[in-house]
């Protein structure tokens, strides 16, 4: 058969080629006429490469946005999102020809039909529901970018929306001029152009949103045309290939592959027309629709309308009894949990089921387990551990278990336990008590861990966490009553967890009224006082109770524990600190407290911090550091106390473990003040601190008490320009300095201004007195620091001119001064007749303490040159052994020449005292810068 008639494809030419390039030839006519073959394929395909640049980008966009419809045909959001990116980028490359040709009106036309297409998504809230979780992510994530990507072409989409048709034929017009120009360079070329990507749709459905092709109950005809669309071009493919195979056999074959193309064309032409009719059949069927139209009919989504009817729970001429009733409950409950099942519907159907029965007085054991399972469907509603539940959930929730405990108060015949099987359950109405598995207790539990958790996930700076923090009072309401509810019917476990969480929710608020009655104070007017009269208890009557009970009956490790925290934190906060130290220092919590699990240990640092806040309001500054050195020194405050998590430790967690660590976050209006709490710790670290300092100046082995303290002295030491101190830490170091000096005017007014006092000390209860112990603790210490520093300077110093210089009367000096010489901390004494203190001078002046430190520094190096000498000559190793006692014995004499300077002596043996010298106690003495009755410089 001649190959004029073949219509196979590039690659069976290729083959064949190939195939006649195997084949041995005996002539060299055959050899000429393959060699013109081969370049004459060569030719057709550099004919085929050379295309211009716009052909080129435009191409390749065009192919990008048909990937992108045929995504958003099917609703596939990732391929959108992910095709959508790659479209971005490549119009990035063509910038250079965009800025010249201008925005192609194709791409503006995707970039519009898109958002639409995207809005009308996301306003259908159950297609959004029906989504799968990577569809509706990238829903969410392309719906941002289409609009953040969109502003920049907000002129061409606004004109584009304005008339659509006309920036259809623009679009046509540029096509088909693109089309002859390229015809002409290619008119073999089976590429893909723009116009055979993007038919026009007819012109009804331009009027409307274009978006809604995408969504269901598209157009048939629209399917129709792009199957011809497609068929087309699968057409001029297998002519275009036919043809390349077809150039091969010489003028003849290549004349007949013209009239083909020519024939095929036609066929092209003619299908053409048949599609223009038949979008002007339809645009005369829509304008005659529209004529016949009043008005009153709008365009609709397709599809069938969703009618929601309430789901019939029986059928008619059904009688209603028990055994029918709990039929369906279980019929209900077997769908629980199951993939495609709608809760929100399965809640709806049990409160039908409630209502049936009260209407059929079914008796109260099936409405209690009908509401059992409400309030466990309800939890049910989010799956997710870290979800909280939606505002209408959580009062439903509430009024259910207050519905619930109205039907256990009234009827005393009722008996719920985890124990009773579901087999031995009586529901029905009989002379026997009704006994329904269930355990109220667990669903209060998880009504206050859903009560957490909202508050956890609200704005605490919203009017919505005000709203939410007042059911509060129905939650401790609901706790109080099943308190009641126990104490008659529950067991000592039980009634020992219900008080661990009425406990919970008392121990962080402080009893103003209880407080005022305390201080004797009454309210203004005649209703608030009798507001107080008719109050119950105080709240450390009612923590004392609760805690005292589960202190003697509790057998579980965990509730005592939290029980003791809670109690030691709410004397700390009412400034009960002896009785605080004692519980604390009793329970020895701090020995195994590491061994509890992570939300007992948070509890913990909280009862600290506020132990050591209630030890600074008391005026025990060294008590006030010890508590809260833990957890200052450790610079992660606010992860330790639960108040969120720090930004550098992200890396040291991965995803699950963040979401667990904020699940473990306090709520906002229970947490400390940070800044309180880092301010009364840098108070107290400068109160002890600076005499301290002042008293070892010169002393080399000098400890640091606070480092954080001593940071932040340094970094206001390296400040090459000194201001007027700005923020908390800034006043505190100022203060120290002034301190240092013995200055505590100065030190006074940069700790209590009123700067300081709307930050921090006016958030005390009593911030007068608060402010009253500071500047007595800050004349006391500036004395001492005074002392200290110019002790060498004075001979003698008159107690009254102290006394008038720090504001302190005559027996505070006194007092302080004796202790100071009690303590060996200052080298002088008392002359009782003039009142003076007379100091012995028996201090180095700072030359000879830098003297003694050089000193001590090169007998260390001296020492340890020797041992490293002995070491190399091998003495350590094996001619002495070592006795039970620690020292050397000699074996064999190895001795050095007795030497004044330094050496060994022979005695018996070698032993270091307590000091850390070397003594002669019948064994080796050395001698390095000691003398046998000098122990120190």
């Amino acid at each position: 058969m001649s190959r004029f008639f073949a219509t196979g494809s590039d690659s069976e030419s290729e083959e064949s080629s190939s195939a006649d390039e195997i084949t041995p030839k005996a002539t060299g006519t055959t050899f000429n006429k393959q060699q013109a073959l081969l370049l004459s394929d060569d030719e057709e395909d550099t004919k085929r490469v050379v295309r211009s640049a716009k052909d080129k980008r435009f191409e390749e966009l065009t192919n990008i946005i048909k990937t992108i419809r045929n995504a958003m045909k099917i609703r596939d959001m990732s391929k959108c999102l992910e095709e959508f990116e790659q479209l971005c980028r490549a119009f990035l490359k063509s910038k250079t020809i965009v800025d010249k040709e201008g925005v192609p009106q194709f791409y503006v036309r995707l970039l519009a039909d898109l958002e639409d297409y995207l809005n009308q998504l996301w306003e259908d809230k159950e297609g959004k529901k029906k989504m799968n979780k990577n569809n509706a992510k990238a829903l969410s994530t392309l719906r941002q970018k289409i609009r953040k990507y969109n502003k920049d072409f907000e002129t061409e989409i606004t004109s584009y929306k304005e008339n659509p048709e006309q920036s259809a034929e623009e679009e046509e017009k540029d096509d088909a001029g693109s089309a002859s120009s390229s015809e002409s360079d290619d008119d073999d070329d089976d590429g893909v152009t723009a116009k055979s990507l993007l038919k026009k749709k007819p012109q009804e459905e331009e009027k409307a949103p274009e978006a809604n092709k995408f969504l269901k109950g598209a157009a048939d005809e629209e399917s129709e045309s792009e199957d011809d669309e497609e068929s087309e071009d699968w057409g001029s493919d297998s002519v275009d290939s036919g043809s390349e195979s077809e150039d091969n056999e010489g003028a003849a074959a290549s004349l007949a592959v013209v009239f083909l193309k020519k024939a095929q064309d036609g066929e092209k032409q003619t299908d053409r027309r048949k599609k223009h009719k038949k979008k002007e059949r339809l645009e005369e069927e829509a304008d005659e629709e529209g004529d016949g139209e009043e008005g009153g009919w709008e365009k609709v989504k397709g599809g069938v309308p969703l009618v929601k009817e309430k789901p019939k729970m029986f059928a008619k001429g059904t009688e209603i009894n028990s055994a029918v009733v709990i039929k369906k409950l279980s019929e209900i409950l077997q769908a629980r949990g199951k993939k495609g099942t709608d809760r929100a519907a399965q809640i709806e159907l049990f409160h039908a089921l409630a209502g049936i029965s009260n209407e059929n007085n079914l008796g109260e054991g099936i409405l209690v387990k009908i509401k059992f399972n409400i309030v466990s469907s309800l939890y049910d509603y989010n799956p997710n551990l870290a979800a909280f539940m939606k505002p209408e959930m959580w009062k439903k929730c509430l009024e259910c278990i207050d519905e619930l405990l109205d039907i256990l108060f009234n009827n005393n015949n009722i008996f719920i336990g985890e124990n009773i099987a579901e087999d031995s359950e009586n529901l029905a109405i009989s002379d026997q008590p009704f006994r329904v598995r269930g355990c109220i207790l667990t669903l209060v539990e998880r009504m206050d861990e859903e009560f957490t958790k909202v508050m956890q996930n609200t704005d605490p700076h919203s009017q919505e966490y005000v709203d939410n923090l007042k059911d509060e009072g129905r939650v401790c309401g609901i706790i109080d009553r099943l308190l009641q509810y126990l104490e008659s019917k529950g067991s000592t476990e039980e009634v020992c967890r219900v008080f661990l969480r009425r406990i919970m929710h008392t121990y962080y608020k402080f009893d103003y009224k209880a407080h005022r009655r305390s201080l004797g104070l009454q309210g203004e007017t005649k209703s608030e006082q009798d507001q107080e009269e008719s109050e119950g208890e105080d709240s450390a009557v009612i923590m004392d109770r609760l805690c005292k009970f589960i202190y003697a009956k509790d057998r579980t490790d965990r509730i005592r524990t939290c029980a003791i925290l809670c109690h030691i934190y709410h004397h700390a906060l009412h400034s009960r600190w002896f009785q605080a130290r004692d519980l604390m220092l009793m329970s020895h919590l701090q020995d195994n407290i590491q061994h509890a699990d992570p939300p007992v240990q948070i509890l913990y640092n909280r009862t600290m911090v506020q132990l050591g806040i209630c030890a600074f309001r008391q005026g025990m500054i060294k008590d006030a550091h010890n508590a809260l050195l833990d957890i200052q020194s450790s610079g992660r405050a606010k992860e330790l106390l639960g108040q969120g998590l720090l930004m550098r430790n992200m890396q040291e967690r991965n995803a699950e473990q963040e979401k667990i660590e904020k699940r473990r976050q306090v709520p906002f209006h229970m947490h400390i003040n940070l800044e309180l709490l880092e301010c009364v710790y840098l108070v107290s670290a400068m109160l002890l601190e600076i005499p301290y300092m002042a008293a070892h100046e010169f002393d080399a082995r000098r400890r640091m008490i606070s480092k954080q303290f001593h940071h932040q002295l340094r970094v206001g030491e390296r400040q090459p320009l000194l201001g007027p101190p700005e923020s908390m830490r800034e006043h505190v170091v100022a203060a120290s300095k002034a301190m240092k000096m013995g200055d505590w005017k100065t030190c006074h007014s940069f700790i209590i201004n009123e700067k300081m006092n709307s930050k921090v000390w006016d958030l005390f209860p009593e911030a007068q007195r608060v402010q009253e112990m500071l500047v007595r603790k800050i004349q006391e210490e500036s004395l001492r620091t005074y002392l200290f520093t110019y002790s060498s300077v004075y001979d003698s110093i008159s107690m009254k001119t102290l006394s008038e210089m720090f504001e302190l009367d005559l027996p505070t000096v006194h007092s302080i001064i004796s202790k100071m010489i009690i303590n060996e901390e200052l080298m002088a004494s008392l002359d009782q007749p003039t009142q003076t203190v007379v100091m012995h001078r028996t201090e180095p002046t700072s030359l000879q303490n830098m003297a003694l430190q050089l000193a001590e520094k090169l007998g260390g190096l001296v020492e340890n040159n020797e041992r490293v000498f002995d070491l190399k000559q091998g003495v350590y190793g094996g001619y002495f052994n070592r006795d039970q006692k620690g020292g050397y014995q000699q074996k064999q004499s190895y001795q050095r020449a007795p030497d004044q300077r330094g050496g060994y002596q022979q005695r018996q043996g070698y032993q270091r005292d307590h000091k850390g010298g070397y003594q002669q106690k019948q064994n080796y003495q050395r001698g390095g810068y000691r003398t046998q009755n000098q122990s120190s410089y």
